[in-house]
């Protein structure tokens, strides 16, 4: 057996090794694209088996595709969904051609796994050809933004889950520290109390509202721009292939894709990726402030804050002993970190389209798989590795509560600014609690102050309650 075949393309022949099968475009592309030593998202590569098996489908009830031809390529689209061939996409994700070398990369697969199944041999594209039979009707230009909007949704939808659960922990760890009283702190210094709990419920509501953002931007990858072909005309298409295509690409995925209103438009605007990566950078956002929050909370162990303990995950330094460091919230940062700087990535990608294409959809999808499969896997070791383990210093928080000044804030409705300013600067210089003061002064009585300075009195809207104990 040869150890190569002879393909041909315009540019001439070029020898392929014999038992692969993709071809001669894909073997020029490994050439000239060796940029990240990377591959083309696996998901990419099952939103491009989708796109071509239902347009396989479609061509053929339009009489366009012959049936053993049709199932054929609906045959070896289905193997590749359901795992196989994937050693066979090799491209670089970072590509020049618009995706071009990756659409040819899922034709050529295709086609020549096609041509097996109907019994012929690898590269005899007189059976099945990648561009006349597996690209009938289409374009990069449409094939290639549909199976990267497929590809981006059900990453999405991975990382849903994972945020889903993050706010369900964030939650039960509200109601376990909701009795649990601590300072509240502005500009890093002392101002009211706060329950923990309330803490972590207000974590689990951020992260909720990211969520419903990001799922939110997401549908706006619906619209799919199948039958638009080489710039937004339908050059080369059946006007009833658009909808009969996106008919079995509902069907086969599942999901509930439409036309655009506009397919010019939809082929060479590329912000509806912009809006979701902006609704990452907001997640990545939010989640920084998160684990900043758990680590400062959790600094110490003698001479921090020390108000929560987080799991203890590996040993921190390898020159002092017994140090553990907080390490799940510091590589969440990480990744955030991560997840911004590449959201520049994917507006510098749509802003450089001119006219009918933007040729820079191969990078902004890498930036937008690497950005959201980054994330799910942070969030779902954030979420397991620590805040499910997260426990609370209740005493040291009480301890801190009671030693503050800031909690003079609470009795200033009912003595006075005056008065509590007076108290709360002679508690600064002296180290006095603001207790001792208030009741050495005359200005309430001791049982005005502990239910003015109860717990729940101080963390929550109670004013009225409190002035009506003093009248």
């Amino acid at each position: 057996m040869p150890s190569t075949r002879t393909e041909r393309d315009l540019l001439g022949e070029k020898q392929v090794p014999a038992d692969v099968y993709y071809g001669v475009q894909t073997a020029r592309a490994l050439e000239n694209f060796r940029i990240t030593g990377l591959r083309i998202h696996p998901a990419l590569v099952k939103g491009l088996a989708q796109v071509k098996k239902a347009a396989a489908q479609a061509n053929h009830q339009l009489g366009y595709l012959p049936k053993e031809i049709a199932d054929a390529i609906v045959e070896a689209c289905d193997e590749i969904l359901a795992g196989r061939l994937m050693d066979q996409f090799l491209v670089d994700p970072v590509q020049g051609g618009a995706g071009t070398s990756a659409n040819m990369n899922a034709n050529e697969v295709i086609a020549n796994r096609a041509i097996e199944i109907l019994g012929g041999q690898k590269g005899d594209y007189t059976i099945v050809s990648p561009n006349d039979h597996v690209n009938f009707a289409q374009s990069t230009n449409d094939a290639f933004p549909t199976a990267l909007r497929l590809a981006v949704m059900e990453r999405a939808d991975v990382l849903n889950e994972r945020l889903t659960a993050l706010v369900e922990a964030f939650n039960a760890k509200a109601e376990e520290f909701d009795d649990v009283v601590k300072m509240g702190r502005t500009h890093l210094q002392d101002a009211v109390p706060i329950r923990l709990g309330q803490e972590f419920k207000a974590y689990a509501t951020a992260v909720e509202r990211c969520r419903r953002r990001l799922m939110q931007s997401v549908e706006g990858l619906h619209e799919v721009n199948m039958g638009a072909t080489a710039v937004g005309t339908g050059l080369n298409a059946d006007p009833a292939y658009p909808p009969l295509v996106i008919k079995f690409l509902n069907e086969n995925t599942g999901r509930n894709l439409r036309q655009p209103e506009n397919l010019v438009d939809a082929t060479h605007s590329l912000d509806p990726f912009v809006a979701v990566s902006g609704s990452l950078k907001a997640l990545a956002v939010a989640l920084c402030k998160i684990a900043n929050d758990l680590r400062l909370m959790a600094s110490g162990p003698r001479c921090g804050l020390k108000e929560i303990n987080l799991p203890e995950m590996q040993p921190g330094s390898s020159i002092m002993p017994g140090k553990v460091n907080p390490v799940m919230a510091e590589v969440l940062n990480q990744t955030c970190f991560l997840v911004i700087g590449l959201d520049l990535t994917v507006t510098l990608a749509a802003e450089a389209g001119q006219l009918e294409l933007n040729v820079m959809e191969p990078v902004l999808g890498h930036a937008l798989f690497t950005s959201i499969d980054s994330l799910a896997n942070a969030v779902g070791l954030f979420t397991e590795r620590c805040v499910r383990g997260i426990t609370a210093n209740k005493e040291r928080c009480e301890e801190m509560v009671n030693n503050s000044v800031g909690i003079v804030t609470a009795i200033n409705p009912i003595v006075g600014y005056k008065n509590a300013s007076m108290v709360a600067r002679e508690a600064t210089l002296t180290g006095r609690p603001v207790r001792e003061i208030v009741l050495e002064k005359g200005l309430l009585t001791k049982e005005e102050i502990d239910h003015i300075l109860s717990p729940k009195q101080l963390t929550s809207m109670g004013i009225a309650k409190r002035l009506s104990k003093t009248k």
